[in-house]
């Protein structure tokens, strides 16, 4: 890892917003919903780092909680599409008479975009920002079947799971003792990657109106609220988009270096 550049920037960006999000109420110069109608569509200065917004309240320390939701909705959609997506490509893979019931139940779900699916699923569970998670982690699920799917076919041809099953040796003790620690390596890369394309899909999500509501600091969200005083006030949305631009960067460029750290041809 140390000598891809690119993944030490990437995990150098997202330290700098984990740390700063989960300390916010104590980096944070002012409290998250203070209004001072006084102090409305200040642009940036000492007195406020990145401005303030048509409240007057201050867009560093609303961006510092906007991060702690963001990231959490990004990890609650990726931990809990995991689990499932792991659960049912494990299946898929391992049993032959499940696999083609699974995988036509993911080529139909792979049919729709996924903020497209998103956007679905919040219209049918309703606005919320627990509804928006539930619906990125669905989208993403499909993504997770497939690379766990085909990660098992491999392994399960392979000769000590074949001995194993030979010897009498149960089925969930394979899965758990030789395939699950051998599709270990791409289920974290898609993690990492996933990560970021979820937070942008949430921040999108919130965007339309359909994640966080005011006065939730969600980045998307501040972008949403940013876009109406985008001629007088700039900073509003540009420093929130920024925000997510380097999030999913930093994720991003976090995952190609674990893909190549975690690869047995690079070595």
């Amino acid at each position: 890892m140390k000598k891809n550049k690119g993944a030490v920037v990437g995990a150098m960006i997202l330290l700098f917003f984990i740390i700063t999000s989960a300390f916010a109420p104590f980096i944070a110069p002012y409290p998250v919903n203070e209004m001072k109608f006084e102090d409305s569509l200040q642009g940036p200065s000492m007195a406020h780092w990145l401005g303030t917004d048509e409240f007057g309240r201050d867009i560093w320390t609303r961006m510092l909680y906007g991060g702690r939701v963001s990231l959490l909705m990004g990890l609650f959609a990726v931990t809990l599409s995991g689990t499932i997506g792991v659960i049912l490509g494990v299946l898929a893979g391992y049993y032959r008479k499940l696999d083609i019931y699974i995988m036509q139940f993911i080529d139909i779900l792979m049919t729709f975009p996924s903020l497209l699916m998103a956007i679905a699923i919040v219209a049918v569970l309703g606005v919320g920002l627990t509804n928006a998670m539930i619906a990125v982690a669905i989208s993403v699920v499909p993504s997770f079947v497939r690379v766990v799917r085909g990660s098992v076919l491999s392994i399960r041809e392979t000769e000590y799971v074949e001995a194993s099953k030979a010897i009498g040796v149960k089925d969930w003790k394979i899965i758990c003792k030789h395939i699950l620690p051998n599709v270990a390596s791409p289920i974290i890369i898609l993690a990492t990657l996933e990560f970021g394309s979820s937070i942008l899909s949430a921040a999108a999500l919130s965007f339309l109106g359909l994640g966080a509501q005011p006065p939730n600091p969600e980045w998307g969200a501040l972008v949403f609220v940013g876009k109406s005083f985008l001629s007088q006030a700039w900073w509003m949305t540009l420093f929130p988009g920024l925000a997510i631009m380097l999030v999913v960067l930093g994720f991003n460029l976090l995952g190609d270096g674990l893909r190549d750290a975690l690869d047995p041809r690079s070595k």
